[in-house]
């Protein structure tokens, strides 16, 4: 839902005071974040903590969770972005950097339960047209993960498959039933 009629350019938005939910700069309409529930705020944090443990040993990246990007025109905040390694965001010292201008490696859109599906998939469509190279879109409610690549229909992915990140995270393994498994307290 746009929270403003009047559009806005990048650099406009951009001064912006920040928000909590954080607001966000899509097709320039400036729109909030829905606040994540329990499922969203559990795969969120599961996904982050995978990605991390295997990536950053081998200095393959770095996951972020909650990060503004702006790029393209817009400034999303996905749930969870990853950047290879060395196209992490850093300041001339090393230090990873404040602002996030250029399109992550991977791009993770979690379904809230007052989010509509079609919204978000043409976000995430949005986004491997800008750059991102995948982007995944997580429904916790229906158990499932749809995949965007560029230039190619979107695949959704079973439960027992493997969710091919191959292209940005080489040998990581990881199927939606092992991603939704974090949701059942046994």
């Amino acid at each position: 839902m746009a929270i403003s009629e009047r559009r806005l350019t990048l650099a406009e938005f951009l001064e912006l005071p920040e928000e909590e939910p954080a607001l966000e700069l899509i097709g320039g309409q400036v729109v909030q974040k829905v606040s994540p529930k329990g499922p969203h705020g559990r795969i969120q944090t599961r996904l982050g903590v995978l990605i991390d443990n295997y990536a950053e040993p081998r200095r393959l990246g770095l996951a972020f969770s909650e990060t503004r990007t702006s790029f393209g025109g817009a400034s999303p905040v996905p749930d969870v972005v990853f950047y290879r390694w060395d196209r992490i965001p850093r300041t001339p010292v090393g230090r990873i950097a404040d602002d996030f201008t250029t399109p992550p490696d991977l791009a993770i859109e979690i379904i809230s339960p007052s989010q509509r599906l079609n919204p978000l998939v043409l976000r995430c469509q949005w986004y491997v047209d800008n750059g991102v190279r995948i982007a995944l879109l997580v429904d916790p409610e229906r158990e499932t993960v749809m995949l965007f690549r560029p230039g190619a229909e979107p695949i959704m992915v079973a439960l027992d498959e493997l969710i091919d990140l191959e292209a940005v995270l080489p040998g990581f393994r990881l199927t939606p039933r092992q991603l939704f498994e974090a949701l059942y307290l046994r």
